[in-house]
């Protein structure tokens, strides 16, 4: 197909049975993902679908329809999700979330009224980068954990059979990835966990109880009414603004776990909004403007931390399926988000999703972690950055094994910095006190994100 080609433009509305059948593609594009992050963080999948649905709307209107993005769950905050909620509880979690949605909108107004130079002199490619490698090394065990050990033990117990069970689904997962061209091949996460999925069933590790009791509750029903109670249920919202005080469960510890992150998520944010823009021939970063569209990524993110879900994030995934089918109607992002929203209130699926091995997730998570990785150092080799250049090198160098490495500064008994927030302060500060500054943004596009900083990559200091 010519890439040029537009089989439907943005504000295209397509006819009823091709706008279900688009819009379930871009949920089954998306799915995978999706459901794993709240899976790692102990979080409810079904409120990740429905709070990835809410947010695809909310983003959908405050960038006016303008940007085709669906928004899903960010893989950047399972670490820091996973320690404010061993600090304070998922309450905890969930007000750092906030705080995070909070962040994009304070800097949604600041490249509003400054430009987007200011950003990029804080974050360049030499910083993000490592960081985002340090946020996929960072949960390498994580998924070594699950594809190798017996769930739900107080000690740790290797399992032949759950280890098959997780490189069964690496495998799929890979040959999807490698292979499968069209539609299929934007899809291989979920390919890979049905695989899996099926696999395990056979070797007998899949708890199917669940799904057999919401089965038997749907087709014992007597009427349509009861048909309707059975097959819907409440996802499991957690609200923490109502059943707690936030200031009951706030902590600098909490803010220094998640603030971080968002200003690294922001910056990844920027690159999606670049490519988007190549996707669709269309300059998002101006029109509606990258103001717009991170507030849009920030207001998904406290949606989600009022429903007690995983933050979110604009997905590769479905811009990949933009890429492919030239379909850019946002009346098709807003069919899948409104699709996800109505699985999250099925009890059928929300059965299916809890029934899926730890394995399968484990054996899934090797290669997206392993991906999430090797993006951060796709990063320095798009911008050119040279690692011959001492600066960078200290600078990347540093970042990595502080944050891998897993140090932290224990401020007090309830205050400690660690692993990947420790690791991107140390970056910034390294960045903004090393002399040669003009080096740590290569000779990349990323700096030159809006028109009006492309003068200013030389100057920068």
């Amino acid at each position: 197909m010519d890439k040029n080609h537009i089989a439907m433009d943005v504000h295209e509305r397509p006819k009823i049975h091709k706008w279900i059948t688009l819009s379930l593609q871009h949920l089954f594009a998306m799915f995978g993902a999706t459901i794993l992050v709240p899976f790692l963080t102990g979080l409810s999948p079904s409120v990740a679908l429905v709070s990835s649905g809410i947010g695809t709307l909310a983003y959908l209107l405050i960038t006016k329809g303008q940007i085709p993005a669906y928004l899903g769950s960010s893989f950047a905050f399972i670490a820091p999700v996973i320690a404010a909620t061993t600090a304070s509880g998922v309450p905890g979690a969930m007000v750092g979330s906030f705080l995070a949605g909070i962040v994009y909108g304070l800097v949604s107004m600041l490249i509003r009224g400054f430009g987007l130079g200011w950003l990029m002199r804080i974050l360049p490619p030499i910083v993000v980068g490592p960081v985002i490698i340090v946020i996929g090394l960072g949960l390498a065990s994580s998924a070594i954990d699950m594809a190798m050990y017996v769930p739900g033990l107080d000690e740790q117990v290797y399992s032949g059979t759950h280890f098959s069970v997780a490189l069964v689904t690496l495998a799929a997962t890979i040959l999807a990835t490698v292979f499968f061209r069209g539609f299929l091949g934007l899809i291989p996460i979920l390919t890979g966990i049905v695989v899996g999925y099926v696999f395990a069933m056979i070797q007998g590790i899949v708890d199917t109880s669940a799904i057999k009791a919401e089965w038997a509750e749907i087709s014992s029903a007597g009427n349509i009414g009861e048909f309707f109670g059975a097959l819907f249920q409440n996802p499991g919202f957690m609200v923490p603004f109502v059943h707690y005080s936030p200031f009951e469960v706030i902590s600098w510890e909490i803010v220094l776990i998640m603030v971080p992150v968002a200003l690294v998520t922001i910056a990844e944010h920027i690159g999606d909004q670049m490519v988007l823009s190549k996707v669709v021939g269309r300059n998002f970063i101006e029109k509606p403007g990258l103001h717009r569209s991170i507030l849009g990524d920030g207001v998904a993110t406290m949606i989600a931390s009022f429903l007690g879900g995983p933050p979110n994030t604009t997905y590769g995934e479905n811009i990949g399926v933009l890429a492919i089918t030239r379909v850019f109607s946002v009346f098709v992002i807003g069919g899948a988000a409104c699709i996800a929203i109505f699985f999250g209130f099925v009890g059928i699926v929300t059965a299916v999703i809890g029934a899926i091995p730890s394995a399968v997730m484990g054996g899934v998570s090797i290669l997206l972690f392993g991906i999430i990785a090797s993006s951060g150092l796709r990063m320095l080799v798009d911008n050119n950055i040279d690692l011959g250049n001492k600066r960078n090198l200290i600078i990347s160098s540093v970042i990595l094994v502080v944050g891998i490495g897993g140090a932290f500064i224990q401020v007090n008994d309830n205050l400690q910095i660690a692993g990947m927030a420790l690791s991107a302060i140390i970056g910034v500060l390294l960045n903004l006190v090393l002399p040669g500054k003009e080096s740590g943004y290569g000779n990349g596009n990323m700096f030159q994100a809006d028109g009006t900083d492309t003068e200013k990559k030389s100057s920068a200091a």
